[in-house]
């Protein structure tokens, strides 16, 4: 069963500019999408210890501050021969690096002699309507870590992840393309045979 079709207005839970543009693109047209920093909304402390208890901790926060629905994710690289990580801790290590271009440095120098180079995102998204519990639902895009940073047209770790059957990473893609591949699009997929956005 879909649930109702709310109010015009849907608040994307994000300060994150990419990741606002992103959802944005995947939710209808019909809808007037808000951010965040529109409204003076801070950013929850993000206190789970996986990506589904995060996304859903960022979505009920953030209804708390509106009457419309509410879309948020938390999305993260997760390496294998770095133990899976940087993970849900993804973000927080740009931040202490400095920007993300700085963690790429990072995590390409501690992948020098490595052969291992698989890697996978992950999008755990939930949407919450007024008066209705979190629906959460999870996308992965697996790939390899290149060799070096290549692109500028995405954002986050996008220009060193490799998706399986493609020789571009996701920063030197078109947005057109990359929008329909990754971890975030196939989380909305899965969004979308449950609710109507």
């Amino acid at each position: 069963m879909k649930l109702p079709v709310g109010k015009k207005n849907f608040l994307i839970g994000t300060h994150n500019r990419g990741k606002f543009r992103e959802i944005s693109q995947l939710i209808s047209k019909k809808y007037k999408k808000i951010s965040p920093t529109f409204l003076k909304i801070p950013s929850p402390k993000e206190t789970g210890k996986t990506f589904r208890s995060n996304s859903i901790l960022k979505v009920q926060f953030f209804s708390k501050f509106v009457e419309c629905p509410v879309i948020s994710d938390d999305s993260g690289l997760c390496i294998k021969s770095l133990n899976y990580k940087p993970g849900i801790f993804s973000a927080r290590l740009a931040k202490r690096a400095g920007g993300f271009n700085s963690a790429m440095k990072n995590i390409l120098k501690r992948m020098k002699n490595k052969k291992e180079r698989s890697a996978y995102f992950v999008c755990s998204l939930s949407v919450k309507f007024p008066k209705c519990r979190p629906i959460t639902v999870e996308g992965k895009v697996h790939g390899q870590i290149s060799k070096k940073i290549l692109g500028k047209k995405g954002f986050g770790y996008d220009s060193i992840f490799v998706p399986i059957n493609s020789s571009l990473t996701f920063g030197q893609m078109s947005r057109q393309v990359k929008s329909k591949i990754d971890h975030r699009y196939i989380a909305f997929k899965k969004l979308k045979k449950k609710v109507r956005i």
